[in-house]
């Protein structure tokens, strides 16, 4: 495996529960508990688990939506998780996401020319320079370039997802996010969107965290595989060895409930 450029160790994040108008209980909620893993440039590691084990809160820490309660995150041999609110901005542009829903994520009363530029815009490029990226990048998505003038109800949730894609990439990142990013699109189309990450990953050798609960989709595109259950890593290794031979219970029972039950995994 090449050098890590991303780095998690033993990140921790507890979301404390108040007790409410008419009850006295309180506590904290275990979301994160200690997980630990590593990205190179140019590869894939998928973090995987059902809903609710934590794996998106991972990932919302890695992009500093909140401040995490312990651990570290280091992006290229620097600690991210401790930057002050004024140190954030060169960081930010390093790490970019995806997200689920590309129907939420576009807002319906801009062009998608200017969600794509609005970024770029805001770190100091001008504007016709931005433009230039953004017509490239509409190409390197398998999109006509003319389309960014247009809004994003005229386009398919495939369609909007790539756009998602090139608003990301506009911001040259080093790491991509991409957390359930094919899960609210049909089968033929998810197909269609994993083989363009995959193609963006290696033509760009970004170091890509891929979020899902579908191990099917996990096995077409990760070099690494973390297997989360109840905020912890429970199996993790190289992607071939754990979807071959996956050694606990947990991981067994993922692969025994996953649709599809002719689908080979080893073979992904």
């Amino acid at each position: 495996m090449n050098a890590p450029l991303l780095q998690v160790n033993d990140l921790k994040k507890h979301f404390p529960v108040g007790g409410g108008l008419f009850s006295r209980k309180s506590g904290w909620v275990y979301a994160v508990d200690g997980v630990s893993f590593e990205v190179a440039r140019g590869e894939t590691l998928s973090l995987v688990g059902e809903s609710g084990c934590g794996k998106s809160t991972v990932g919302r820490a890695i992009l500093r939506l909140f401040d995490i309660t312990a651990g570290q995150v280091v992006l290229d041999g620097r600690r991210i998780d401790d930057l002050s609110p004024g140190s954030l901005q060169s960081m930010r542009r390093r790490v970019q996401v995806v997200f689920q829903d590309p129907y939420r994520s576009l807002n319906p009363r801009r062009t998608v020319g200017e969600a794509i530029i609005e970024g770029p815009m805001n770190y100091g490029l001008a504007r016709d320079q931005a433009l230039a990226r953004a017509r490239k990048l509409m190409e390197l998505v398998r999109m006509e370039p003319q389309a960014l003038g247009r809004y994003p109800h005229q386009f398919s949730g495939g369609q909007r997802q790539r756009i998602c894609i090139a608003r990301a990439l506009a911001m040259e990142p080093e790491v991509l996010v991409a957390d359930e990013a094919v899960s609210a699109l049909d089968v033929s189309v998810q197909a269609q969107v994993l083989r363009l990450l995959e193609e963006i990953r290696e033509r760009l050798s970004l170091a890509m965290l891929f979020i899902t609960h579908d191990l099917r989709v996990a096995a077409q595109v990760c070099d690494q595989v973390a297997v989360m259950q109840h905020g912890r890593v429970v199996e993790y290794g190289p992607a071939d060895e754990v979807f071959a031979a996956p050694k606990h219970e947990y991981t067994r029972a993922l692969f025994a409930a996953a649709p599809g039950r002719d689908f080979d995994f080893a073979a992904a």
